[in-house]
This record gives C-alpha cells, structure tokens and sequence, in this order.
C-alpha cells in the first residue's frame, strides 16, 4: 500500500514526490495519536496527511480480532482539537530574518492534523461483523477513486484462517506479518511513547511507573490472549519467545461458558465482580483450622486449591452460585499466568514483568490477582506491570510494519494525552455510545439532566449498536461495584486520546531530563487533591460567565457554556472518584484539562476581549514607566525592573483573589498599589544574587558579563506583560543580550498567546528605539515600521523575537516543548520563568544548565504555604546560577 521509499526529512512534501508511486502514501512526519485514559480504543493522530487514504491492519486471534484503522480528521477538528500541536497559521518568517534557519530546518515547520487512528475489536467468531464494519467504512479500498482493493497487513493465526474470507469479502490480499514481532513492536512503541504506559496494581492501588527509555529493555512481555505466550525482549527487533501456556483467556472464556452460560468474555468478567471464591475455593485457612501458615508465608485466605471445595459438597452446578464460579474460575487462570511468568523472569534475570492481551481489560481482580502471584512467589523482588493499551499489542505491530514508516521511532515527548468527554456515566452505569461531536455532547447531558440525573464521569463505550470495544451487540452495564476494586465499567477511563506530535522535544536545558517532575504539588496527597478539585469547581460559575460573553452571550454559547460546566464538572466527578483513572495526577494536568475541555465545547479563548482591552490600556502607561526607568542607574533600574515583573504578575484572572482586585480599582491603581507595596526582603529573595550575575560598570554603563541569549517565558496579558516583562525584555536588550519572548501555542486563561505577543511588541516599539531596533533585526517589524536601518546596523543589534512553547496551558511541561523553541536554546544562557503556573506551580523545584531566574507573586493561600511557608501576595525572586549544579 506505501512506499518503500521514507518520506524525505527536508519538509518538503512527500506525497508529491516523483519518487513515490501513484497510489497514496500514509504521511507520518507530524504524526498524532488519539488514545484515551477514556477510551479503551487509542486513536493515532497523523499530522501532515493530505490525501485520501485508507490504512488499516488487522490482529486476527483465536477469540478476538482486533482492528487498527486511519481515516481523515474534519478541518475544524484539525485546527482546534485543543492537542499542543502548534498553529498552522504560524509564520517561520520573522525567526528566518532573525538567524535562526539552522533550527527552523531541523523543525520542518508546524503539523497540521489530517487523521488519526482508531482501534476496535471485534468477536473472532463474528468475524462477519468485522468484515461488514470493514466494508462500511470502505477501509478496504487503497484509494477511493478505484474500486479495486490492495493488500493489508495482519498477523494472528487467523491470518491464515480468513485469508480467503478476506480476498471474498473484501477483495483484498492479506500480507501475513509476524506474531511475536508484531506483539514486541506493539509493546515498545506503547513503552517508549507513552509517559503513563505502565503501571502496577495490586490491592486495588493503580501506581503509575515512570520508565527510564534508556533502560527498557531487557524484559518479559507476557500476552495474554486465548493462550499465552511470554517473550523475553531484548531491544528493537530482539525477542525470543521462552515459553508460554494454554491456560489463558481462550481457558476462561471456555470454562465460564459451560459453568455459567454467559454469553461473552465481558459478562463473565462482570459476574465475577459480585463473586465470593470461597464458597468454592478450598483455603489455606479451611485446611489449618482458620489460622494462616506463617512459616512459609501463606495466610489463611490464601487459595490452597482451585474449586477444592466442590470435592467435599453434594451440590449440583445449578445450586452455585454463577458469581462465585466465574471469580473462582478468574482467579485460578491469573495465578496460574502469574506463576508461570514469574518462574520464566526468574529463569532469565528479569525484574520487569508486563502483562498485556485482552484478557485483562483493566479488570480489578485479575490485576491484583496477578501482582500478588509475582509478588508472592519473587519475595517482592519483581512486581507485574500491565499497559494501558494492552489489547492491541499485535494489531499496532501489524500497522506499524507497513514499509516500516517510522511511528516506531517515536518518543514519549512527542505524544500528549487529551481526555475528551466520553458517554454520560450516572447511577453505576454507562449510557450510550461515545460522544463524538459537540451536538451530540450536548443532547446527551440534557437528556441527563431534564431526568434529574447527576452526571458522576465521562466514561466511553462505543458507537452505537456495538460491543464495548467494537462488535454488534450494546455492551452490558456494570452489576455491581467492590469496595476495594472498581467495576470494568467504571475502570474503563484508562486510555486518553493520544496525539503523536513529532514536532515536540524535551527542552535542551533541562539538568536531567529523567528526574525532572514538572509539578510542584503532589496530588497523590487525598487533602491536597481535594483542595485543589474544590477551587476549580468553585471557579467554575465565573469561568462559564466570562465564556458566554466571549461570544456575545447567544443562546448557542449559554448552552455550550452550560454543557462545558457539566462536562468539567463530570472530569472532576471522576477523578475524585479514582485520581488514578487520567494517570500520573499533577496540579498542571488538572488546569490543562480545564482548558482542553473548554475547547472542546468550542471556546476557543475566553479572555480574548478581555485581554485586548487590557493590553491597550496598559499601553498608555508604557512611555511613563519607561522614561520613570530611564531615569535610574543601572543597579536601581534593575532591582525597579524586578519589582515591576512581580507587581505585574498580580494581574491573574485565574486568581479569585486578583478577581476581587479587579472589582475595586482600575489596571494602573493597582499596579501603583502593587508597586507601592514592594517592601524587601520578599518571602524569597535572590534578588541580590542575580544583580551580582548582572553588574554593570557604573562608569561605563556597560554589563561585565552580559548573557548571550535570554528565554522569557511570559505569562498574563495586560499589565503583566507590558508593563513587566517587556521593561524587562528591554534592559537585556540594552546590555547586548538577544532575547526571546516565549508564549503559548494555545490560549489559556488570560495568559498571552504567541499568535498575539507579535502586535504587542509592535505596539511597544513605537515608544522605545531599544525595542524597535532589536524587533527588526529579530524579523517582528519587517514591513511595519519604516526602521531605516541598514543590514550593517542589524548585524551589530540583539535579537527580539517571539516563539511559541508548543502548549496552551497555565503551567509548563518541560518534558514537551515546540521544536522551534528546542532549537533556540541553543546559546541561551538565561531562561526567565514568570508567573505562579510556570515558576511554582510547575518548575520551581527545576534544574537547568543555565542561570534561571523564577518570577512570581503569589495569589493563592495554600500554594503560599505549601511552597514557601508565606501568605497571599509574597514574591518569589528565585535566582538559580548555572555554577550551582
């Protein structure tokens, strides 16, 4: 179906290449994943895709076939699907004028996403459903100008069995790809590209394992499917198969048909959700009189024998109860799996154990079942390790093997989890297929609500008429719920949408890109998550408020409004529920997803009046405060900069107490006030330390060791950049530093935007020859401003120009930024991070190979005493020389 040939990496476009044949090619240069702690089916989304095209490939098992598939992403999905994928109306230009080509080759330019990839399954022995599914999303036809079909790949041993059921059905020839090699490229493309893959769980506790790629491998895959095979990997393409079992998921699925009637894999894994297995499992207690056998260390709820009781009973089948058999018959099949796995790590030195397969499914019971086998039998030595995207191992492999086209060189960094709302769960139960499209949304919480029924979480099924992952039959409800392990139904959010962003990289200037945890706040702490989970739901009314009249307050906006609350509402509903269930839970995580989920809803930025406004009146103040500056010596005018950055930063619409501000005085009174109330030593303060980093000759006015290149990331709109950060931008600019103006990709509360920090620049250069000099020579000012300088002059001029970090949220994750800003560390030797979301929130406890400098005014009482024992409206000057680390 593709081409041998991979796409050239000069960013130019492949598909019209002369060296590529007719026929389309898949497109992977700016890839993106769409997979989903809510959908138990991971999308892929694929970034540069301009032509039609049809990819699927197949995982044809003993019990299950599992479908991976590509289609095409509608225009407006593809522009504001809220992924950190940056604009495609960025323009590279004024970064090429200001010298930066070198990095701009490197990056190729910004993706634009054409298409993602969904993952079903479907029952083996409904194979004629799959096939029906196929021909009704034509997924069959190469290209749908002909009507002929080409060749997909597969793997599985039905791959063999319905080769000729395929070229009937479909007209199409399966190309066979290897089982095992298909399994283990699944599994290290899920390793390295996920950060949240892997996680353990045992006593009802997910724990998310954060694995160094660098040391991966050796490990022991264990997949489970109607059998079992374990396969000891070794790296990319090294793998040996070392043993394996018949008694799998094709064991349990058979057994617990004939015991209990059920009619799927799914209803029994349910009815063993209300199951008591000592009612038929003879126990270590029942032999020794209820007490345990400590001196080999089994306890007395330890199962001794399997079904062991029935041998002592004169029961029928009929008088058991059908609960009891299908946990018995669970728990029998996952010890047995865990023991044999643990004996083949044992054998071959392995610690790390990772389950995958459909037999799992993110079910509760057969996890821990399964972890305190390893841990039981390894002393605690090694620990079992399950995928969130376990069941598509094979079918990923399989898609992954056309003409080898390079998803499988992806890296964690280049792919970023969205959690769009799923079917509406309330009750105990999921209603409905997953919601795809806003009408959609929004009729489905209605409904909900006109029946007076609370919307509890955003859980996914599927379209409607299917299994829960993509048969023809509506997939049951959950019967009932643990005290300690959650249901199927309700553990279903384990998978997000995941977008493949090649165009993201870990930021150069991180000291040690493997320590590095971006957030400040650990919300694994129950008291801090729920503080945090009620100030955003307390924030909720306002931020609705100010997105109605964003949009001119309609009847349209009030409804969306009204289902983006709930939806938020329903986020939080959930993770109070299992703060697990979207992974590794960070305060960053949580105020990205308020912004994903406003967007979602279409509000593309609330505050964009609101900033504009902001931005003008600050402007008016601008020339003052310059001239005020202008006035100073050099040592005074920088400690009058630093003063001005923190009195700015008050300016914080995501703050309740700033709301209140703003309510009782105009942007320049409470600047004056905030100014006025700069009274040293500031709760933290290395002012003094960062002067000494930037003295100046007094007599000379000139820097004894001015820093080659600066970073500012910026934060709020309105004051705060004008009147803080630009001033500041300025004097560097002054002592012969280029400075780049960092900002975000997307919108994110009030905070400036890259795609606004241009006009802004402009607007400020008209008051100042520093500003407008160093924006020419940096490309801002081309064709705006009659600079009349020559191309001598620029030469000997800094830089001032703009780059976006590749996100829209109020913090930053350092693990993922824009490639163009990636390439423009490079000779930075100062990185300025302003504002609570990027200096405490997130990073404060940062290190990088440069000097930092962290800037901020606190606005939040707890964040005050949890990060730097003080009260609202601290500072922070936090000075971090290169030579500390």
């Amino acid at each position: 179906m593709a081409s041998s040939n991979p796409p050239p990496d000069n960013g130019e476009d492949p598909v019209g290449s002369r060296n590529l044949p007719v026929r389309p090619v898949l497109d992977l240069r700016g890839a993106a994943i769409q997979g989903s702690h809510e959908d138990r089916n991971p999308s892929i989304l694929l970034p540069n895709q301009t032509e039609e095209i049809s990819h699927f490939a197949v995982d044809l098992g003993g019990s299950l076939i599992k479908v991976v598939y590509f289609s095409r992403r509608a225009d407006r999905e593809a522009t504001n699907s809220g992924n950190r994928a940056l604009s495609p109306i960025r323009k590279l230009d004024h970064l090429k004028r200001g010298g930066f080509e070198a990095g701009l080759r490197r990056y190729g330019g910004f993706p634009i996403l054409g298409g993602r990839l969904h993952f079903v399954k479907f029952e083996t022995s409904k194979v004629n459903d799959c096939l029906d599914f196929i021909l009704s999303k034509q997924l069959h036809l190469c290209d749908k100008r002909d009507a002929k079909g080409g060749v997909i790949k597969a793997t599985g041993g039905g791959a063999f069995k319905f080769a000729d059921v395929f070229k009937e059905r479909l007209g199409v020839t399966i190309d066979k790809e290897d089982e095992m090699g298909c399994l283990v490229a699944g599994a290290n493309f899920l390793l390295r590209a996920i950060r949240d893959e892997a996680f353990t769980h045992l006593e009802g506790e997910k724990k998310f394992v954060q694995i160094d790629h660098n040391d991966l491998y050796p490990y022991l895959l264990v997949n489970i499917g109607s059998g079992v095979s374990m396969i000891k990997v070794d790296g990319d393409g090294q793998y040996e198969r070392v043993s394996g079992t018949n008694v799998g998921g094709g064991t349990f699925w058979g057994l617990g048909r004939l015991l209990t009637k059920c009619k799927n894999f799914d209803e029994i894994l349910e009815l063993s959700q209300g199951g008591d297995n000592s009612a038929i499992d003879m126990l270590v207690g029942d032999i020794y009189g209820g007490l345990d056998y400590s001196k080999i260390g089994l306890s007395a709820s330890t199962i001794a024998s399997s079904f062991g009781k029935v041998i002592a009973q004169d029961k029928d089948l009929s008088e058991y109860r059908r609960e009891d058999i299908a946990l018995s018959l669970l728990r029998m099949i996952s010890y047995n799996i865990g023991q044999v796995a643990y004996l083949n790590a044992l054998r071959y030195g392995l610690k790390r154990i990772f389950f995958g397969g459909f037999f799992i499914r993110g079910h509760a019971y057969t996890m821990d079942t399964m972890s305190f086998a390893i841990r039981y039998w390894s002393k605690g030595e090694a620990q079992a390790m399950f995928l969130r995207h376990e069941g598509f191992l094979g079918a990923l492999g399989a898609f992954l093997s056309y003409d080898k086209h390079g998803l499988s060189n992806l890296t964690a960094h280049q792919c970023v989890e969205r959690f769009p709302m799923g079917a509406p769960y309330a009750k105990g139960e999921i209603y409905g297929p997953p919601i795809r499209d806003l009408n959609g949304k929004i009729t489905w919480m209605d409904k909900f609500v006109s029946k007076g029924n609370e919307i509890t979480a955003p859980v996914p099924t599927t379209f409607p008429g299917t299994t829960g992952l993509g048969g023809f039959e509506r997939p049951l409800a959950a019967l009932g719920r643990s005290v300690s392990l959650r249901s199927d139904a309700s553990a279903a959010l384990n998978v997000g949408v995941l977008h493949l962003v090649p165009s993201l990289e870990p930021f150069p200037l991180l000291a040690d890109i493997q320590s590095y945890e971006p957030n400040t706040i650990d919300l694994s702490d129950q008291s801090e998550r729920e503080y945090w989970l009620k100030v955003l739901a307390s924030n909720l009314p306002d931020l609705v408020e100010k997105a109605v009249a964003s949009e001119g307050g309609t009847s349209d906006a009030k409804r969306r409004g009204d289902a983006f609350a709930r939806a938020f509402k329903a986020h939080l509903a959930r993770l109070r529920e299992e703060p697990a269930a979207y992974g590794q839970l960070g305060l960053a995580n949580l105020l990205e997803m308020r912004e994903e989920c406003l967007r979602e809803f279409h509000f593309e930025d609330v505050y964009l009046a609101i900033k504009q406004r902001e931005n003008e009146a600050s402007m008016v103040v601008l020339p003052d405060l310059l001239a005020e500056l202008d006035s100073l010596a050099p040592s005074a005018r920088l400690l009058a900069l630093i003063e001005g950055v923190l009195a700015a930063n008050i300016f914080d619409w995501g703050s309740r107490a700033c709301v209140e501000l703003y309510r009782s005085g105009t942007i320049l009174e409470i600047y004056r006030m905030s100014r006025n109330k700069m009274k040293r030593p500031w709760r933290v303060d290395d002012f003094d330390s960062f002067s000494r980093r930037m003295i100046v000759d007094n007599d000379t006015g000139v820097p004894l060791k001015p820093h080659k290149r600066a970073l500012l990331f910026v934060d709020n709109s309105g004051a705060d950049i004008v009147l803080g950060m630009i001033p500041l931008a300025r004097e560097l600019l002054r002592r012969g530093t280029e400075v780049v103006l960092v900002a975000n990709s997307l919108p994110a509360i009030n905070d400036v935007t890259a795609v606004e920090l241009p006009s802004i620049v402009v607007a400020a250069a008209k008051h100042c020859e520093i500003l407008r000099r160093a924006a020419t020579a940096g490309g801002l000012l081309v064709d705006v401003l009659d600079d009349g300088l020559t191309e001598k002059d620029l030469a000997a001029v800094p830089f001032l120009t703009v780059v976006e970090n590749g996100c829209g949220s109020p913090c930053i994750d350092f693990r993922q930024v824009s490639s163009e800003l990636a390439s423009l560390a490079e000779d930075t030797d100062l990185v300025v991070l302003e504002g609570m979301g990027r200096a405490l929130h997130t990073n404060f406890n940062a290190k990088f190979k440069c000097d930092v400098l962290k800037l901020a005014m606190v606005k939040n009482q707890r964040l005050a005493q949890q990060i730097i024992s003080g009260s609202i409206y601290d500072c922070v000057c936090r000075f971090e020389p290169k030579e500390r680390f």
